[in-house]
């Protein structure tokens, strides 16, 4: 629909057939198609729902590019001093209230009960962004920052990955979305604002590139939409804003998997497995994402619960996802190669 047009690309697998006397090579070719889809008013919602039509349907191994508006429908860089910038319309009042968010794209096969694999190979920021801080509210009272309010203006530069704010100051860029996820099995519309079990608003600066994310499947054919791209932003996005940007391209393909069960989400990051909570109440997301890493090395190494704890507390790093989504954000990160089988002795 509309600019979801597929490419198509073939994929060769070759092996030596067992019951060949002869052991001749046969082939099998298995056709994988690539869609882009782009902000256009058929791709663009602002909330979750089961009964949003898709955007798009795809089947499993196909590969999705994203072009995405930033978070708050931004057409041009937002600036100080600006009193007004131009924003996307028409919008709906009540489907386009909340982030940006381009799909959903239909999993073809996507059951209840199993997991989606997003696999992220590209993220692309566009050449501007802009963060927000202070205001009128308890945080910032606590802060003493209530008072006034400061926006910075970003160009960035996706070669370098190195943005620049308008005041002189230079960051490293670390470009990933905010949003990942699905529509919860319940009727009506769902805000954008917390992240929830099947995914959502996670704000997870470790969901870069190279990045797998697995979220549980809670409605038929998935329904999966991204948005809110972030050029960068520390762990707990504590002024309640990332470098907020467009995305150039973000290139992401779809697994299923049945083998595996999981209540929350997980991911396969560059920097370690990480395990999520999420909970109005930090002391409560904690051992909710404790719960899914103590899971996780159960499954991967055998060992019992209490020992994992044990490991968990050695090699396992807690930090604050976000504080900023109503629902906040805790993961627990284990480090690739931090704990491995075998060695010396005790």
């Amino acid at each position: 629909r509309g600019s979801a047009e597929p490419t198509f690309q073939a994929h060769v697998l070759i092996w030596l057939g067992r019951a060949s006397p002869s052991r001749h090579i046969d082939i099998k070719v298995m056709l994988m198609s690539s869609y882009n889809i782009n902000p256009e008013r058929q791709n663009l919602h602002g909330c979750f729902s089961r009964d949003l039509t898709p955007a798009l349907s795809v089947e499993p191994g196909d590969t999705v590019c994203f072009r995405t508006l930033d978070a708050a429908w931004g057409l041009e860089p937002n600036r100080p001093g600006q009193t007004s910038r131009r924003k996307f319309a028409p919008r709906d009042a009540k489907l386009d209230s909340g982030h940006a968010l381009c799909g959903p794209v239909e999993i073809i096969g996507a059951m209840r009960g199993q997991v989606l694999a997003v696999h992220l190979h590209e993220i692309r920021t566009d050449c501007w962004g802009w963060t927000f801080a202070c205001g009128a509210s308890a945080m910032n009272e606590r802060l003493h920052t209530d008072d006034g309010e400061t926006l910075l203006a970003w160009t960035l530069d996706a070669e370098r990955l190195i943005g620049r704010s308008h005041t002189g100051f230079t960051v490293p860029l670390q470009p990933f979305m905010g949003i990942l996820g699905m529509p919860p099995d319940e009727e009506g519309i769902h805000s954008t604002w917390p992240p929830r079990y099947c995914g959502g608003n996670i704000d997870c600066k470790e969901l870069i590139a190279g990045s797998t994310l697995y979220l549980p499947i809670s409605v038929a054919g998935a329904l999966f939409s991204l948005g809110d791209g972030h050029a960068a932003q520390g762990d707990g996005e504590v002024s309640t804003q990332a470098i907020e940007c467009p995305m150039e391209r973000v290139k992401v393909s779809f697994d299923l998997r049945s083998d595996i069960e999981l209540r929350s989400p997980m991911a396969d990051t560059p920097a370690g497995i990480i395990t999520f909570g999420f909970h109005e109440d930090l002391d409560e997301a904690i051992p909710i994402a404790l719960n899914g890493m103590l899971n996780y090395l159960q499954g991967k190494y055998g060992v019992a619960r209490q020992e994992a704890l044990a490991y968990a507390s050695i090699v396992v790093n807690l930090r604050i996802t976000q504080i900023c989504n109503g629902v906040r954000g805790v993961h627990a990160l284990l480090p690739h190669g931090a704990l491995l089988p075998g060695g010396i002795e005790a």
